[in-house]
């Protein structure tokens, strides 16, 4: 990917993803997300400092400027642009969509993002449950940011107490692993489907399968998802 990535806008998405998913955005967090190496993170975040992108706060956290915080809107607004049409028009493989989204958010221009509002009818959410961010001329990326998260709560959350939970996003901790996402899609772990989920704690997993249409047991079996793995699938309980 990385003829087409501008590292900069990668970083900015990155830090307003960990905002939308309630997580501090520390450098280390970046470091964990992007796998790149803690030097890398630490002079790439030293050059957006200068050129007035970001502040590092007195506590090690990320805080976008206003200035920042615009072209970070803008760019995950394309991004999740860029899924739906990857998903829905050109119909590649879900599970791929995310990655090759990557590399369109950073050449889409803001003509290309207003043809594709129209074509794909002002989607709210992309295939992975996540808010597509309006216009700025329908809300700045200061109020959006304001408001934004995810719906749902963590299912390494509520599956403390076994139950049936109705699927609402994957967030990015998950989106950024193919094989992951083929093997939830299987499980019939995906935005809008129906799932069953229990906790083993003293095992450290998760076990959790969906539902058919008539409430039986998906056909792709269960999946044991790690606890960390299993907090980046955001639910809300069906039964109380």
């Amino acid at each position: 990917m990385t003829d087409l990535i501008d590292t900069t806008e990668m970083y900015l998405r990155t830090i307003l993803e960990l905002e939308e998913e309630g997580i501090p955005p520390l450098r280390a967090r970046i470091v964990e997300r992007l796998e790149h190496s803690g030097p890398t993170v630490s002079q790439t975040v030293a050059r957006m400092e200068r050129d007035g992108l970001v502040h590092v706060g007195t506590d090690r956290r990320l805080e976008l400027t206003v200035a920042g915080r615009e072209r970070a809107v803008s760019v995950l607004r394309k991004h999740r642009l860029a899924e739906r049409l990857l998903a829905d028009v050109i119909g590649l493989e879900w599970e791929l969509v995310h990655e090759e989204a990557c590399r369109w958010e950073h050449v889409m221009s803001d003509q290309v993002e207003r043809r594709l509002l129209t074509l794909l009818e002002n989607p709210t959410e992309t295939p992975y449950g996540t808010p597509i961010p309006p216009r700025p001329e329908q809300a700045s990326a200061e109020d959006w940011s304001r408001d934004m998260g995810l719906a749902g709560t963590r299912l390494s959350e509520e599956a403390a107490t076994a139950g049936r939970f109705r699927v609402r996003g994957l967030a990015e901790g998950v989106q950024t692993d193919p094989d992951l996402l083929a093997q939830l899609a299987g499980a019939g772990v995906t935005p809008g489907r129906v799932v069953r989920a229990e906790a083993a704690r003293d095992a450290g997993y998760i076990r959790v399968e969906g539902e058919a249409e008539d409430g039986a047991a998906a056909d792709g079996g269960a999946l044991e998802l790690a606890e960390a793995t299993a907090a980046h699938v955001w639910v809300e309980r069906l039964d109380g």
